[in-house]
């Protein structure tokens, strides 16, 4: 089974430090590691919406009110804990986010978004590489007083960034294409690509 404590011990093994056994560890660099680390993932967990995080849930209507521009309010959910909305069930609906709050013009809503899922088993592989990658940038001066190594390290999260975020998004049909849309679509991809 994975733990943080896992994903922290890969960042220190890009970095070429010791393990630690765990992140509350009476060490300088666990205490770094352990400061960082909640951060770090809902950082990474924000830049894209992964396929493994995403949860849909039906709102209830706070019985309060916005004061203006929209006549009904929903809060956000807390279980996942809410980091990101990505799309209303009705794509047309207007809506805005302010602090911990969905207000609209309508009675009810359906929401997807990425919540913050703490269990590391019930991550993706690449996602558990990518944030051992940020982990590891973020880190890194503190523990190597070194700026060429600390660029090295954005670098390769990045890399990691690019290439999971890539995996992720190619897993299932793409948004508002049919099957027969995406037969057609990759056919003509193929007869692109082979002409290369």
């Amino acid at each position: 089974m994975t733990a943080a404590v896992d994903i922290a011990n890969s960042a220190l093994n890009t970095l070429g430090a010791t393990n630690i056994t765990a992140l509350t560890e009476d060490t300088k660099t666990a205490r770094i590691c352990n400061q960082r680390y909640s951060f770090v993932r809902d950082a990474v967990f924000r830049a894209h919406p992964w396929n493994c995080l995403v949860t849909r849930v039906a709102l209830t209507a706070d019985s309060a009110t916005p004061v203006f521009g929209y006549t009904k309010q929903f809060s956000l959910p807390n279980d996942p804990f809410c980091l990101r909305v990505l799309r209303l069930e009705d794509m047309d609906t207007v809506y805005r986010i302010e602090g911990r709050k969905l207000l609209v013009n309508e009675s009810s809503v359906n929401i997807q978004y990425v919540g913050r899922i703490t269990d590391v088993n019930l991550y993706d592989t690449l996602l558990i590489e990518t944030i051992a990658a940020r982990l590891a940038a973020e880190i890194c001066f503190n523990l190597t007083n070194s700026n060429t190594l600390t660029a090295q390290m954005n670098q390769l999260y990045d890399q990691k960034l690019s290439e999971a975020r890539f995996v992720d998004a190619t897993e299932g049909t793409p948004p508002n294409l049919t099957n027969q849309d995406y037969r057609t679509y990759n056919e003509s991809d193929l007869f692109i690509s082979s002409r290369f």
